[in-house]
C-alpha cells in the first residue's frame, strides 16, 4: 500500500512538472510545427515549373536531388560527364513520376573541369527554358592521402572540380538570375568545409574555399534577390570514397566504413529541398560528434588541434 502511495506521489509530481514546464513549451512548438508544415507545402507547390540545374546528377546525391525536385514539378537540367548514366536517370525520373506535370529532363553531358568550354554549353541548356531558377552545384571528388606524399597535381585536380568548376558555373548562371531578379545557388560542401581532419587535406581545402566563396557572394549580392545556400553534409552512402583520389592520383577504390554507414542520399536530398524552400543560408546535416567538433574548433581551437593530432597518430598506426 505504501509503495502504491509513493508511486502515485511520484507520478503526481511528474504530472505537475509537465503542466508547469512542459505544456508552455509543447503547445507553442506544436503550433509552430503545424504552420511550418503548411508553409512548406505552399512553397513546395510554388516550385512547379521552376528550372533547376543539378551537377553530378548521374548518381548518388545528385540523382536523389533530381528525383526530389522533379517530383515537385520542376523542369530539371541534368549535368554530368557520363551521358549514358544521365539517360538512365532521365528515364527513371519520367517512369517513376508519371503523374507529375513537368517537362522531360534536359541532359547536358559536360566535363566541368574543362572550365574554358563551360559557357557555351551551359548557355545552350539554359536557353531551352529561357531562365534558371535554382543551380545545385553537387559535382565533386574526394581524396585520401598524406600531405607529404600527395602530388601537387592531385591537389590541383581536386580543387578544380570541387571549387573552381563550381564558381565558374555559378558565374555563368548569375547574369541570368540578375536579369530575372531572382535565383538560388546551392553549393554542396561538406562538414570538412568547416573542420579539417587528417588524411583529407586536398578535399578539406577545396571545401573550405567553397565555404568562403559562398559567404562572400551571399553578402555582395544580398540586394539582388539571389539566395546562396551552402550545405555541409556528413558521410553519405554513395560511391564518393570508391572514386576518391589517392596521393599519387590513383583511384582509392574502397568503401569506407564511415561512408557505408552514412546517410541515405534520399534523406539528404529531402533536407536540401527543405533548406531551399526556407531559403536557409547554411545547412549542416551531421550527427552530434561532427557538430560538436565544429563548435570545438571555434571556441576551443587548441583542444580541437590536440584531438586531431591524436586521431592522425591512431590512423597512421592502424594503416
Amino acid at each position: 500500500m505504501k509503495r502504491q502511495e509513493e508511486s502515485l506521489a511520484g507520478w503526481s509530481f511528474i504530472w505537475w512538472l509537465f503542466k508547469f514546464f512542459g505544456l508552455p513549451i509543447t503547445f507553442p512548438w506544436l503550433i509552430y510545427h503545424f504552420f511550418d508544415i503548411i508553409q512548406l507545402k505552399r512553397k513546395r507547390a510554388a516550385l512547379t515549373s521552376k528550372v533547376v540545374m543539378i551537377t553530378g546528377a548521374s548518381s548518388g546525391l545528385g540523382e536523389a536531388l533530381a528525383h526530389i525536385f522533379y517530383s515537385c514539378g520542376c523542369r530539371i537540367i541534368l549535368v554530368a560527364r557520363r551521358k549514358e548514366e544521365l539517360e538512365r536517370v532521365k528515364n527513371d525520373l519520367m517512369s517513376t513520376h508519371q503523374t507529375v506535370p513537368t517537362h522531360p529532363p534536359i541532359i547536358v553531358s559536360l566535363d566541368l573541369t574543362n572550365i574554358n568550354n563551360l559557357k557555351d554549353e551551359v548557355i545552350k541548356a539554359i536557353s531551352i527554358h529561357g531562365r534558371i531558377d535554382v543551380l545545385i552545384n553537387n559535382a565533386g571528388i574526394s581524396y585520401r592521402g598524406e600531405v607529404i606524399n600527395t602530388n601537387v597535381d592531385v591537389d590541383i585536380k581536386v580543387m578544380v572540380l570541387n571549387y573552381f568548376s563550381q564558381i565558374a558555373l555559378s558565374k555563368i548562371v548569375l547574369p541570368f538570375m540578375m536579369e530575372q531578379q531572382s535565383g538560388h545557388i546551392v553549393g554542396i560542401s561538406s562538414v570538412q568545409g568547416r573542420i579539417a581532419i587528417p588524411f583529407r587535406s586536398a578535399y578539406a581545402a577545396s571545401k573550405h574555399a567553397l565555404q568562403a566563396w559562398y559567404d562572400t557572394a551571399r553578402a555582395e549580392l544580398s540586394d539582388k534577390n539571389i539566395k546562396f545556400t551552402i550545405v555541409n553534409p556528413g558521410y553519405i552512402k554513395t560511391s564518393l570514397s570508391l572514386n576518391a583520389l589517392t596521393g599519387n592520383g590513383q583511384i582509392y577504390g574502397l568503401m569506407d566504413k564511415t561512408t557505408e554507414s552514412g546517410y541515405q542520399p534520399e534523406y539528404v536530398a529531402e533536407c536540401i529541398l527543405k533548406s531551399v524552400l526556407k531559403q536557409e543560408k547554411e545547412l549542416t546535416i551531421a550527427p552530434f560528434s561532427p557538430r560538436c567538433a565544429i563548435v570545438l574548433r571555434t571556441l576551443f581551437p587548441s583542444l580541437f588541434f590536440w584531438i586531431m593530432q591524436k586521431r592522425a597518430q591512431k590512423l597512421a598506426k592502424d594503416n
